[in-house]
């Protein structure tokens, strides 16, 4: 993630966007399950990851998340 690294990073499944977490990634389903509507920004972050990832993004709303 050398593109975003400043702004951007993975742990374990989570994925935070400045900080935030913003989606969280299901392996054995191959999908990133993004948690609400975020900025360019953080769109653009979550692209990436899904790209890098090779992931399919679902909108995912979940009060665990929220």
């Amino acid at each position: 993630m050398d593109r975003y690294k400043k702004n951007l990073k993975v742990k374990d499944d989570n994925v935070y966007s400045y900080n935030t977490h913003v989606a969280t990634i299901d392996q054995e389903a191959g999908q990133l399950l993004v948690h609400g509507w975020w900025s360019a920004t953080t769109s653009r972050h979550i692209n990436y990851i899904a790209q890098q990832y090779n992931l399919k993004q679902r909108n995912h709303k979940n009060t665990q998340y929220d």
